[in-house]
């Protein structure tokens, strides 16, 4: 069953984030809380992690890209 991850709050004041790097790829298999991708604010570099075990079936942001809290970033297949 397709699981859609979203971009995950990542402070109070945080709603727009830079992906900056993807460390999985389409057809990796992930645990949960493995790290999907690394992302920026304007006060700090954070992973994001699976919030489910599965395999990376969509990525839907391409690296460098402006993400908003709450947008799709990837899909992983449960």
């Amino acid at each position: 069953m397709p699981f859609e991850v979203k971009m995950p709050r990542l402070g109070e004041t945080v709603d727009e984030v830079v992906l900056l790097q993807w460390m999985v790829e389409v057809g990796d298999e992930v645990d949960e809380d493995t790290e999907l991708a690394l992302v920026e604010t304007d006060k700090v570099e954070t992973e994001v992690p699976s919030p489910v075990a599965g395999t990376i079936i969509e990525i839907l942001v391409e690296e460098d890209a402006e993400v908003v809290t709450g947008e799709v970033i990837c899909v992983i297949e449960t």
